[in-house]
């Protein structure tokens, strides 16, 4: 440790002693799991997976929270229809709660209008992260879902580090690139000694309505070679389905197709 900077925010060393501390929860709350949606680059629908998984986790009928730690591009409380902004009880922030009952905490929830821009420095978002987990009374949280910024930067080390991660989930394209993408969060899970649970490979394919012939828009998937590869699971292989980025839009995003989640419900489940 004597290159230790003393700023643990921007240290990616999982055995220092001298790091910060994993986070309490206060006594309003109680979050029993914990899982990161994370992504080797932007643009693959990390958050429209993040929030499709915790509906169907929602269905099942287990309660259901969404930490979204995307705090520069945060979009899930439009995903899921919520327009009000979050208010304090008891010196704690209250979670935006759907209509299915999946409760929310968004920088979003906290801006004058959700065109604001989010222009902070790194120390100051991931400060923005801790309080999202101490300071919000999040009530009975079977699952937490953290829906986390593309990259390996500082969000991703204040979850790991402050937070008792019980896995990660790895959401990607078929593009060339996944091989990379996908060893980039393993290779940081590994660092950080948080399990992987599985890999969801968004925009596999399209189908036709006419033909039922799959068309592979962004080329043949390598999802398998690159799970066997790293000694991951495929949990899902995801169409490209237009009714999806609607359901999105307009805030409906719990109507969507849960079944396709089933073996990503299973693997959390276990």
């Amino acid at each position: 440790m004597s290159e230790c900077s003393g700023n643990c925010s921007s240290c990616s060393s999982a055995d220092c002693k001298d790091r910060d501390p994993i986070l309490k929860q206060n006594a309003q709350s109680n979050i029993k799991k914990i899982y990161a949606v994370v992504s080797g680059k932007g643009g693959v629908g990390k958050s429209s997976v993040t929030c499709q998984i915790a509906a169907a986790m929602q269905k099942k009928g287990k309660n259901v929270a969404v930490l979204d730690a995307d705090v520069t591009g945060p979009s899930v409380p439009k995903m899921f229809g919520i327009k009000d902004k979050a208010y304090a009880e008891d010196k704690l922030l209250l979670p935006a709660v759907s209509k299915n009952g999946t409760k929310i905490m968004s920088v979003n929830l906290l801006l004058e209008t959700d065109e604001t821009p989010v222009v902070w420095r790194g120390p100051v978002i991931s400060g923005v992260i801790q309080q999202f987990f101490t300071e919000v009374k999040w009530g009975d949280v079977d699952y937490m879902f953290v829906d986390m910024p593309p990259g390996t930067g500082d969000v991703a080390l204040t979850v790991f580090q402050n937070l008792k991660v019980d896995g990660i989930i790895v959401v990607t394209t078929p593009q060339d690139l996944v091989s990379m993408i996908v060893a980039k969060a393993v290779n940081m899970a590994k660092l950080m000694n948080i399990p992987i649970v599985g890999i969801v490979e968004n925009m596999s394919y399209f189908e036709c309505d006419d033909c039922g012939k799959k068309h592979f828009i962004f080329g043949e998937s390598k999802i398998a070679e690159v799970a066997e590869k790293n000694g991951l699971a495929v949990l899902a292989t995801l169409p490209i389905d237009p009714k999806t980025p609607g359901l999105a839009d307009s805030g409906n995003i719990e109507d969507a197709d849960s079944v396709l989640f089933t073996n990503v419900i299973n693997a959390l489940s276990e």
